[in-house]
């Protein structure tokens, strides 16, 4: 079932007609949707004092900690939707790959993955392997009623990079050396991540997600020919599997400008785009048929309050005659963000675009 069809045979889920799942399937909206990415986490306070003592992954995989999280945006922010609180490495640590998230570093794998025998150690993910996962997703859905439940999961590039590398790159030496010179080697590496990936986002679509987005965090530093050749094959795929729940697939990455129309070609129903492209020329380069979602500069909230709404004018002005719109940051909330900013934004982005 397309994600732009009503549920044919069924009833409609509480969240079916939310602001942002309407502008997701291009419907008319009450107003415009707003979420941020990393809504859930390091800029409130009221995240700090539970999070105080706990490691980040340990902190992923119990439950009532993760719902109580997921829902502080909510509460204190008045958002359109919640996502989830976890981390990409969730699924990846699952399996039994060694990685830990140190702080200011991000994730860090023991021994990266190089060789055709290292892919042995990526074994298939299993539901059981993540009961903490729809442990949470029950607490949250019964909570948040008709507020619609982001599930969101890392893209097979972004992972491999991770795993390639070791840990975060600025350049991507090891990834780009593999991509390039084992192809073979680098398309069984995706499609066996892009097996995890669409396990992981059918836990949480089964689990109650009324939507999913997918991260390609670090997609940008590729070409437009090698992203096709090499990466939509993967994250395609992640996509086809999760197509029959009929739920909004959004596809987001970083410094992504020259990919979008790939991206959405991939499969996404809607496309992040990031502060850099006005949303007028990314609906241009995407082409019609996706909603699209993005793109206030995180920098701008630490502005004046007249410079942020002035940015923002700007885009629901570029927004205005896009299929669907659904409000964000060209990224994630940055730590030090004044966490009333963001109430300020959503209240104003509601007010402004009030039908």
């Amino acid at each position: 079932m397309s994600a732009n069809q009503s549920p044919a045979g069924k009833q409609p889920t509480a969240t079916y007609d939310s602001a942002f799942l309407r502008a997701c399937r291009r419907e008319p909206v009450p107003h415009t949707p707003v979420w941020f990415m990393r809504q859930a986490g390091r800029s409130l306070p009221e995240y700090l004092k539970v999070r105080e003592g706990i490691p980040m992954l340990e902190s992923c995989m119990r439950p009532e900690l993760v719902a109580e999280i997921t829902l502080q945006p909510v509460r204190r922010h008045g958002v359109d939707a919640a996502i989830y609180f976890s981390d990409i490495v969730v699924p990846l640590k699952a399996i039994g790959i060694d990685l830990d998230i140190k702080p200011g570093v991000g994730p860090v794998v023991e021994k990266p993955i190089r060789t055709r025998a290292d892919l042995a150690r990526l074994r298939d993910l299993t539901p059981e392997d993540v009961s903490y996962v729809t442990e949470a997703f029950g607490l949250l859905t019964r909570e948040l009623g008709a507020t619609p439940l982001i599930g969101f999961a890392g893209a097979p590039f972004t992972l491999a990079s991770y795993l390639v590398e070791g840990g975060p790159s600025r350049n991507h030496e090891h990834t780009k050396a593999l991509m390039y010179g084992d192809p073979e080697l680098w398309a069984d590496l995706l499609d066996r991540l892009a097996d995890i990936t669409a396990a992981f986002l059918t836990v949480q679509i089964e689990a109650g997600a009324s939507a999913v987005q997918l991260f390609d965090s670090w997609v940008g530093a590729l070409s437009p020919a090698d992203y096709r050749r090499s990466v939509m094959p993967a994250s395609r795929k992640v996509f086809e599997t999760v197509a029959g729940y009929g739920v909004p697939r959004i596809h987001f990455g970083v410094g992504t400008g020259e990919l979008l129309g790939l991206m959405g070609e991939a499969g996404a129903d809607v496309v992040g785009v990031d502060w850099r492209v006005p949303l007028d020329e990314a609906a241009r380069r995407v082409g019609p048929g996706k909603a699209l979602q993005g793109n206030l500069d995180p920098a701008v909230l630490f502005s004046t309050r007249e410079a942020v709404e002035s940015k923002t004018r700007e885009i629901l002005d570029a927004a205005a005659d896009l299929e669907g719109h659904v409000f964000n940051l060209g990224h994630g909330v940055l730590p030090t963000t004044d966490p009333d900013a963001l109430t300020r934004l959503v209240e104003y982005v509601h007010t402004q675009t009030a039908r």
